[in-house]
């Protein structure tokens, strides 16, 4: 698939904001722990990709009313779902000087109804030519997403037959209906009534 950048300025994927704060001092210490346990740039990104999909459990499985949309705050309590998880990989990458983005997938249930977006990561990784999508989401029956530059090995593949879609747009900043969402529910059951069903 080919993925289409918001913003023509790649620094505008190593730039922090309100949600990807990767200048907050919680992001910076777990990007230095990660750090020292890896070389390459591209090591590094492998091991941030497995340190979100596998030790920030997705608030819809661990059962986790919390609703996290900064990166720091995901990392600090352990808990988000796929658009925080998003952010918060998003957010390591860039601390260490990797353009990263999110970008989404509308995923739909095996009838095609009770559409939702889906939360992914781009990355782009030092002498690559293109941004490769990965998906922290988290593993569980039936998932099995993998960090691969390659062949894409997300959480799941789209059913167009369905009405489910690859967005190709790698954003720079959450978009506004997804950071609405997560900023104004009061809860997961409140932000799970308001989830965005496109972009």
């Amino acid at each position: 698939m080919q993925l289409n950048q918001q913003s023509p300025d790649i620094a505008a994927y190593l730039g922090a904001d309100d949600a990807i704060d990767h200048e907050h001092p919680r992001v910076r210490e777990v990007a230095a722990d990660l750090a020292r346990e890896t070389g390459d740039a591209y090591t590094y990104a492998r091991t941030a990709f497995a340190y979100v999909r596998d030790t920030v459990p997705h608030s819809a499985d661990s059962g986790d009313p919390r609703v996290t949309w900064r990166a720091s705050d995901v990392l600090a309590t352990r808990n988000g779902i796929c658009y925080a998880k998003s952010i918060a990989l998003t957010a390591l990458l860039r601390a260490h000087g990797i353009p990263a983005g999110l970008c989404y997938q509308r995923l739909a249930d095996d009838d095609g109804t009770n559409p939702v977006v889906h939360g992914l990561v781009a990355l782009r990784l030092p002498g690559c030519d293109r941004w490769a999508r990965v998906d922290p989401r988290g593993d569980k029956t039936g998932i099995d997403a993998r960090f691969s530059l390659e062949e894409e090995r997300l959480a799941w593949t789209v059913r167009e037959h369905l009405g489910e879609v690859d967005y190709p747009t790698v954003y720079a900043a959450p978009p506004p209906e997804i950071l609405h969402a997560l900023r104004n529910a009061r809860d997961r059951t409140e932000l799970w009534r308001t989830l965005p069903t496109h972009l």
